[in-house]
């Protein structure tokens, strides 16, 4: 039998107990809890004052961001320091948000405005002295904003250990496993030319030829005067190599996760997400504005939590996962997802951003890897930048779903249709994907061999497996832009990368691997990335 606090004689503990709001709380106590129960979509009895925004309640960077504007719309002029440090409390948010003045309820309101005709609509609203005086000098101009300020202290801060600034360099030609900067040949590890086929003459030619007939550009929307048979045949092939019904191809990869997403789903939904998704998923979800709730990376168990805890508060729950992640290079387990969508009546989406073309057998990505029948996914999201070689973006499905996305998409319908050259690069290279199978195979084995060395070397790679991306995780910023710096000036180019790109504290190098690079290179990078690593200490 299950005993209470009262049963044992024991005083409740009012702070570590589910938060009840009382007669004599005051209004920051509802405040506060109905926006971190809105932002993390977890019911009030199950919030206590002890919780932890970040460990105990799963806040994310981008989380605590949409707490803290929840905040400052319902107490004018709300902000704090402590919103993103990693211990802040639920009872210390409260006494910050008291301390600030949270109003009492219905109070401070401003005054009702007259309604709107017709011809008011067509005018811009005027700014009025009934809004509050703070935002007219914060906003006046972009230069002021605080955060061009934060950003400029935080560039200061990384180049004071001397380094170079390891970004925006000029690349003077094809990246493959080498590239040229500044005159100076290096041995790239940063393109995500995985195949190769960037710069391969059988695509180039393809680009050139779309060019001659069709022009630079397709000059409309695809539903109106855009539509040209080089798309249509890229979306045949794109089909035929997925083993989906149909595709549709947008012109950017970015673009085409907002887009779904915002049009997928509205308030009345819930995003559950991997940890780690790409920026373009958590934005998409931003513009739906549905609830989201991240899961701890590849954890299904949590996973499996939320959507026990959620799906029956919820009108669709949609689980977003990447075949593999770009930070860690390791792949989703796609089978234990697949089963928890269909347990929980969940809809399913894929990006397979880098899988594709990388991933599985003959590159058909983590469908293929793991044998998955294609309609369990609802949504099959890849971009066409990266093995296919070309820029853009693509989403398979079943033929029903993907007739209705192409005449209501709004990045699709409003958009430019995908151009010519670059329809044709990308159909060029996925038949030679198809015609040259041996290139997925030489990318694996180029991948396992890096793996192997750095592992052997006593590299920090993480969990990367089964993909060609490999992290060197250093950790500390600092560190991580020496090291990039000093392998840079040994003749190895590999992404530095740090926060927000992944979580404090997990700074690391990023090596993509392609099929192009030779094993006596993989062995140099791997040998001249070790012996940095140890004389930078740490």
């Amino acid at each position: 039998m299950d005993l209470s606090a009262r049963d044992l004689g024991e005083a409740p503990d009012p702070v570590n107990a589910p938060v009840r709001r009382a007669a004599g709380d005051g209004p920051a106590v509802s405040i506060v809890l109905e926006e971190v129960s809105r932002t993390s979509v977890l019911p009030l009895h199950e919030l206590n004052r002890r919780m932890v925004l970040t460990s105990d309640l799963g806040f994310d960077s981008l989380m605590l961001q949409e707490l803290e504007a929840g905040l400052g719309k319902r107490v004018p002029g709300f902000t704090t320091d402590e919103m993103y440090a990693t211990g802040l409390t639920v009872e210390r948010l409260i006494t910050l948000v008291d301390a600030h003045g949270a109003p009492a309820p219905g109070a401070g309101a401003p005054p009702l405005r007259p309604a709107r005709t017709e011809e008011d609509a067509a005018q811009p609203e005027p700014f009025t002295s009934e809004e509050p005086e703070r935002w007219s000098a914060a906003t006046a101009r972009i230069d002021d904003f605080p955060e061009v300020a934060r950003f400029e202290e935080r560039a200061d801060a990384l180049l004071r250990g001397g380094a170079d600034f390891p970004y925006f360099r000029v690349h003077e030609g094809k990246i493959l496993d080498r590239t040229v900067v500044g005159g100076r040949e290096f041995l790239s590890f940063g393109s995500y030319n995985y195949l190769g086929l960037s710069g391969h003459p059988v695509v180039g030619e393809a680009a050139r030829r779309a060019v001659d007939r069709y022009g630079t550009s397709v000059s409309a929307s695809r539903v109106l005067s855009g539509e040209r048979e080089l798309t249509v045949r890229l979306e045949r092939t794109l089909s035929d190599f997925l083993g989906v019904e149909d595709c549709l191809v947008l012109v950017s990869g970015y673009s085409t996760n907002v887009t779904a997403l915002g049009h997928l789903l509205g308030p009345d939904d819930l995003v559950l997400h991997d940890a780690l998704a790409h920026n373009s998923i958590l934005r998409g979800c931003a513009l739906s504005g549905a609830a989201r709730r991240p899961f701890a990376h590849n954890d299904t168990a949590e996973l499996e939590r939320l959507l026990r805890a959620n799906r029956a508060r919820y009108r669709r729950v949609l689980i977003v996962v990447e075949g593999a992640y770009s930070m860690d290079g390791d792949l989703v387990d796609l089978p234990a997802v697949i089963e928890l969508k269909k347990r929980y009546g969940a809809l399913l989406m894929v990006d397979e951003a880098h899988s594709v073309g990388t991933v599985g057998e003959y590159g058909r990505g983590v469908g293929e890897f793991f044998g998955v029948e294609r309609c369990d996914v609802d949504l099959w999201m890849g971009t066409l930048s990266k093995a296919f070689a070309s820029c853009g973006g693509y989403l398979g499905g079943s033929a029903r779903t993907v007739r209705w996305l192409r005449h209501t998409l709004p990045g699709f319908v409003y958009s430019v249709g995908l151009s010519p050259a670059n329809a044709a690069a990308a159909l060029a290279a996925a038949g030679l994907i198809v015609a040259e199978p041996g290139r997925v195979r030489a990318l694996r084995r180029n991948a396992e061999l890096f793996r192997d060395l750095a592992l052997a070397a006593g590299l920090p790679i993480g969990t990367s497996r089964h993909t060609p991306i490999v992290p060197c995780v250093l950790g500390d910023s600092d560190r991580t832009l020496r090291v990039a710096d000093r392998v840079y000036a040994r003749g190895v180019i590999a992404d530095a990368i740090f926060h927000p790109a992944v979580e404090e504290g997990q700074a690391r190098l990023r090596f993509f691997l392609t099929s192009e690079h030779r094993a006596d290179d993989i062995g140099r990078a791997v040998r001249v990335l070790a012996e940095e690593v140890a004389s930078s200490g740490g």
